[in-house]
């Protein structure tokens, strides 16, 4: 990768800002596709260091527009595509938006990549698009299910970046990972939400389903995953699950979250914050072999261990005051 001019699209989001953010503290040159706004808002990259902001280039677009996204990738050697919309609930409301997002901007992407010839892209899946696990640990050949309008509409965009590989040999890598979690990651998710609600002092939490199981990755994991996923020419053709292989249920994770916060909560069951019963995915548990045998990945938080070191790091960030300030605990985000 040394001397490669680097796209990253999403580049303001939660793992996008932080894959930039360790991109170019490795000395790459980074280009941060970040949506265009009127605030000229950098999204989570305007709170980066300074060191940080200046040595990134800035493009300010939208995914949806093929002539910007070709024009953001020109001079590009590596493209790592992570723009979506990928809040589950708000995929109810909003499922065409998803198409939009989600299905074209990926093929914005890869027409983009074909006609430029780019050497490597990486597409960011999820493990969403396997639904409830019908086996575990869930391999890369676990049959795909959309249980949500987001999670069909991330399985219709792995469909078609494997279609370029195969049609016209574009050379793509699918990297899926599992619930990653950290600082930086929206209220929307369950472990924020939880560490939001108890910094804030509440002491009765609401919360949605507690018994589904999952397959919690520290950001900083997901980060190598998907650098070593670059790094590799193994990786190409492929899909490649970036998992612990370790899962635990909601509610054993609101109980470990408290014990470490040291605090006694009451949690209550807030209906808006439960899934159609069809759509929740019940388990989800990742086979990481493939990461291992071609990436040379592992997890460094893997198991309980890792998990517990995982959350200690990002109730610390939560807990800052500065940081918790951006945030509405009393208001259920979508």
């Amino acid at each position: 990768m040394q001397g490669k001019k680097i796209l990253v699209t999403g580049a303001g989001g939660f793992i996008g800002s932080h894959l930039t953010e360790e991109l170019i503290r490795r000395g790459h040159h980074v280009r941060a596709f970040v949506l265009y706004n009127s605030q000229n808002s950098w999204e989570w990259l305007d709170h980066s260091p300074r060191d940080i902001k200046e040595s990134v280039e800035i493009f300010l677009g939208d995914i949806r527009d093929p002539y910007g996204v070709k024009k953001a990738m020109k001079g590009c050697d590596l493209v790592f595509h992570l723009a979506a919309l990928i809040a589950i609930p708000y995929s109810y409301y909003s499922p065409d938006t998803y198409v939009d997002t989600n299905i074209k901007g990926t093929l914005n992407v890869l027409q983009a990549a074909r006609e430029l010839e780019v050497e490597k892209v990486i597409h960011t899946s999820t493990s969403e698009v396997y639904g409830t696990a019908q086996f575990v640990p869930i391999t890369e050949k676990h049959p795909l299910q959309g249980q949500s309008p987001y999670a069909a509409t991330k399985i219709a965009a792995d469909q078609l970046a494997m279609s370029f590989y195969f049609s016209f040999n574009t050379p793509v890598s699918i990297i899926r990972p599992f619930n990653t979690y950290g600082p930086r990651q929206s209220a929307r998710a369950v472990i924020p939400a939880i560490i939001i609600q108890i910094a804030a002092g509440l002491h009765e939490i609401k919360l949605g389903a507690l018994h589904p199981t999952r397959d919690f990755n520290y950001i900083k994991d997901t980060v190598a995953g998907f650098i070593a996923a670059a790094r590799s020419p193994k990786a190409i053709g492929e899909i490649i699950n970036l998992g612990s292989n370790y899962e635990i249920s909601i509610g054993d994770t609101v109980n470990l979250i408290a014990e470490i916060m040291g605090r006694k909560i009451n949690i209550i069951s807030d209906k808006p914050r439960f899934r159609p019963e069809k759509s929740e995915v019940e388990r989800l548990r990742a086979d990481n072999s493939k990461a291992r045998e071609l990436l040379g990945w592992q997890p460094a938080y893997g198991g309980l261990a890792g998990f517990k070191r995982g959350l200690m790091e990002t109730i610390d960030w939560f807990s800052n005051p500065d940081h918790l300030a951006w945030y509405k605990e009393g208001i259920y985000n979508i």
